[in-house]
């Protein structure tokens, strides 16, 4: 069995997500030869501040060596790369690699996943399962191959979605638990007992869903469906990117982003997308089975709040509707 401190390991990853399992890596010792993550990105208002991602933050702070590819096929990178000489790469929330890349080190890349493979393949995993109604997700290691999120798994973990979870809920959770599963993972690399299982026979005959990229578009809010799918529609998407609807009221129209939601079945006499206040405590949307209340959202313009401390500076006359 090779010791940990002899196994040369290279990490890749960019955001929070990334770090924890990273951290965990340090903390237990392990060598970890490199670390890669995403270029800095140019930030402020003459994008002449430049903002480095929370991995690399760490990987300094640790005097750990980066690299900052801007093309991960580039053959200076490849060769820098190659001179590492892994024995093991991870990935955790970082971009697609090539062949050249993921083939190199003897023990093969793996890559930590925020769902249970083989569902949810794609960049939104937590989304999508929250927007979907999920009541349960959890985290994947897997060793990559050609195409995205379908190499052979190495360990699943379920983790329960509650009602109330959002994504950073969810999120959190996945972070904690995926940092243990990593380390858990190369253990077991180590000690060579890990035994790769192909998706093909995870699947079930439920049918795969997948986690594609969100847009701002995706994001609309559709008040024509029913109340529980607007309430984890809204969920799913909070705090980021958020959902949104235009909100139309004294003749003028806004977007309007909604975090998060309370489910109120009942009869409904309104038209879908009407909107009931008392000006004080509610701001309730009909809709075909029962009403959305709204309890924070965010005006184009202003900052987030409260429903109440909204309802305090807002005043409308006549109708109010969302679309």
């Amino acid at each position: 069995m090779t010791e940990k401190k002899d196994l040369r390991i290279v990490y890749m990853g960019t955001p929070d997500f990334a770090v924890e399992p990273l951290s965990k890596l340090v903390e237990g010792g392990y060598n970890i030869v490199g670390v890669i993550t995403m270029p800095d990105k140019p930030i402020g208002r003459h994008q002449n501040e430049l903002s480095a991602s929370p991995v690399k933050k760490y990987a300094v702070a640790h005097g750990l060596r980066v690299l900052q590819p801007a093309k991960l096929k580039d053959p200076e990178f490849v060769e820098e790369l190659r001179s590492l000489q892994a024995d093991l790469q991870i990935v955790v929330a970082f971009r697609m690699l090539p062949e050249v890349v993921w083939n190199m080190p003897r023990y093969g890349t793996f890559n930590l996943h925020a769902a249970l493979l083989p569902q949810y393949r794609g960049a939104a995993p937590i989304n999508w399962a929250i927007i979907n109604g999920d009541t349960e997700t959890g985290i994947t290691t897997f060793f990559l191959d050609h195409d995205i999120d379908t190499g052979s798994v190495i360990q699943r973990v379920p983790v329960p979605i509650l009602d109330t979870d959002n994504v950073e809920d969810v999120h959190d959770k996945l972070m904690h638990l995926g940092s243990d599963l990593v380390v858990e993972t190369v253990d077991n690399i180590l000690a060579g007992t890990v035994t790769p299982i192909p998706q093909s026979e995870l699947q079930t005959d439920e049918p795969l869903r997948p986690a594609p990229k969100i847009f701002k578009e995706t994001c609309r809010i559709d008040w024509t469906q029913g109340v529980k799918h607007t309430y984890d529609f809204v969920r799913g998407l909070s705090p980021y990117p958020a959902a949104w609807t235009e909100l139309t009221y004294n003749g003028k129209t806004s977007v309007l982003k909604v975090y998060a939601t309370s489910k109120d079945f009942c009869e409904v006499t309104e038209p879908i997308g009407t909107v009931l206040t008392d000006g004080k405590t509610y701001f309730k949307v009909a809709q075909v089975d029962g009403y959305q209340h709204l309890l924070t959202i965010q005006l184009a313009g202003k900052k987030r709040m409260q429903i109440a401390d909204f309802l305090r500076g807002f005043h409308a006359e006549g109708n109010i509707s969302v679309k």
